[in-house]
């Protein structure tokens, strides 16, 4: 899939939805941890996930204090993150993994300020549709 504009990223989410409501059907959006359990294994995750239909796929960036996660997610995260996974290499997995489905980050603030003024922008170039700040 061609890395999204600000436009088309979102109005490809919504023509998916849309078709998917118009289909009578509920969306699959399956969560993965980038990097969790390692990053290799993250983009046949991913791969695995579209193969089996899913129409959307989120992809969550790991953080040191996710205490807004239950504890599997903050497991996952400690361990992507104990694997030197960051925000830019989250961004290298998407670009990586060239799905046909759209990809929607979710992320805490502190690592989309932390990766700097133009994450959104590198995160778009990488080919993400969406993100979910907590």
């Amino acid at each position: 899939m061609a890395s999204p504009s600000a436009t088309t990223s979102s109005d490809a989410l919504r023509e998916r939805f849309a078709r998917l409501a118009r289909e009578r059907r509920k969306a699959l959006v399956p969560y993965i941890t980038a990097g969790h359990p390692t990053p290799g294994r993250s983009l046949e995750l991913m791969a695995a996930l579209e193969a089996a239909g899913a129409d959307v796929i989120e992809v969550g960036v790991p953080f040191s204090d996710p205490m807004a996660d239950g504890p599997v997610i903050q497991a996952s995260s400690q361990a992507a993150l104990a694997q030197g996974m960051t925000f830019d290499r989250t961004l290298a997995l998407v670009r990586d993994a060239r799905l046909s489905i759209p990809v929607v980050l979710f992320s805490y603030l502190n690592p989309i300020v932390a990766a700097g003024p133009d994450a959104l922008a590198r995160a778009a170039a990488a080919g993400v549709y969406g993100i979910l700040v907590t």
